[in-house]
């Protein structure tokens, strides 16, 4: 194969992955009652009226994760968990604000892996009475270890006006466009971060 062939054909293989982005949907929660299931549910239906990657809701209550380290636990999710964020090109994680930072569970989630997050963007969507904003700066710090490049446009929903009672998911409709925005941001830089990986 003479040198315009390779770069061509690198070329080709290089759109075919792109079209074909996979972006999972990380449900921060494992706790009973939570409402990041609805969340995550009205972030995958704007995202799929998109068209530019695969998105996939990723609840981490589906893994047996125990606390990390933690001697005589059933781990057996573990190999699963690896799978399932290895096959991903970027995230949006659904972050709940607890006590001014992120869930135990998605720490403990993060913390089980490190190369499958290596080079990946992602975005943050979170919730609180704050709009979760000390959960996601806590989230950014971490995801810096991880190299995960997190990207700046952050929908930050209000327990107050975007949910009712404090459980029935009900967003007012700027927080759409701003699910966009975030994507905008997440799509490019997963293509880029993915020509480092492969």
């Amino acid at each position: 194969m003479n040198f315009f062939n390779k770069i061509f054909t690198s070329k080709k293989e290089e759109e075919h992955a792109m079209a074909e982005l996979n972006i999972g949907i990380i449900l921060g929660s494992t706790r009973e009652g939570r409402v990041s299931p609805q969340v995550a549910q009205w972030v995958k239906e704007i995202a799929n009226q998109r068209g530019d990657a695969n998105y996939t809701i990723i609840d981490i209550a589906d893994y047996k994760l125990p606390l990390l380290g933690e001697a005589g636990q059933d781990a057996s999710g573990a190999q699963a968990w690896s799978e399932a964020i290895a096959k991903q090109d970027g995230f949006v994680f659904i972050v709940q604000e607890y006590n001014h930072s992120i869930t135990g569970a998605l720490k403990n989630a993060l913390d089980y892996l490190r190369e499958e997050w290596n080079n990946k963007a992602a975005g943050i969507v979170s919730y609180g009475s704050v709009g979760g904003a000390r959960a996601a700066e806590h989230l950014r710090g971490i995801m810096g270890e991880l190299l995960i490049a997190d990207v700046r446009v952050h929908p930050a929903l209000s327990l107050f006006t975007d949910f009712e009672n404090g459980t029935d998911f009900k967003p007012k409709a700027v927080q759409a466009e701003s699910v966009n925005q975030m994507l905008d941001q997440i799509i490019p830089w997963s293509k880029a971060l993915y020509t480092i990986r492969s």
